[in-house]
């Protein structure tokens, strides 16, 4: 008897937002609940994947163009989809990923001003255009980003992670209005306050799909 599939689950927002802590806790519930999960994270997830990822966020020389910067994000995504996510969601697995292509909706199409229906061809091409079950959208009050930001990097930030404000602002505001756009593809969740409770709003988003698996 074929597994049933196992359903795709993404945390996406801007830096600091709190994204691999809750997909930690996410991954835990289920586990506790009987169902088979793995937390995985973009760019990354597999070898090729991760080495991609060196390359994003220490650029060599002088850095990326947008548009290298598009590709080496699409390439990394497609090698995780064929090789992680797809295979783990067909043996009936949930997988939990720490950012997936609403990321570069936000950060190369909003963000950057490629636009979106670039960064939308190249995932239709490179990953057979997957989308999740549900991204959840942890919005997060700009001052408490800065805040967990400062705490967890100091003045040391990666190559995206350390552009200016405005570039972050963007970002920010392009999630809202991919989520306002999908509001079946998409939970916002409030990301503020303790980890515990924001694992609890969590669970509350997921509360369908869930009450699916236990039918």
């Amino acid at each position: 008897m074929t597994a049933a599939r196992g359903r795709f689950i993404v945390f996406e927002g801007g830096e600091g937002t709190g994204k691999s802590t809750q997909a930690r806790l996410l991954a835990e519930a289920l586990e506790a609940r009987g169902i088979a999960a793995e937390i995985t994270r973009e760019p990354g997830g597999t070898p090729g994947a991760e080495a991609i990822r060196g390359l994003l966020l220490a650029p060599p020389g002088e850095g990326w163009t947008r548009e290298a910067e598009a590709l080496l994000f699409a390439a990394a995504r497609a090698d995780h989809v064929a090789r992680r996510i797809v295979p783990a969601l067909e043996a009936g697995r949930w997988v939990i990923c720490d950012r997936f292509i609403d990321s570069s909706r936000a950060y190369q199409g909003g963000a950057g001003g490629l636009g979106d229906e670039a960064i939308l061809a190249l995932h239709r091409f490179g990953s057979a255009d997957l989308r999740p079950d549900l991204a959840i959208l942890l919005d997060v009050d700009e001052g408490q980003v800065a805040r967990r930001l400062a705490a967890r990097d100091g003045i040391e930030s990666d190559a995206i992670g350390g552009r200016g404000e405005d570039y972050h602002r963007a970002v920010a505001a392009t999630f809202r209005s991919l989520a306002e756009a999908d509001p079946q593809g998409f939970a916002t969740v409030d990301g503020e306050g303790d980890p515990s409770a924001v694992h609890a709003r969590v669970l509350a988003a997921l509360a369908p799909l869930l009450a699916k698996e236990a039918g």
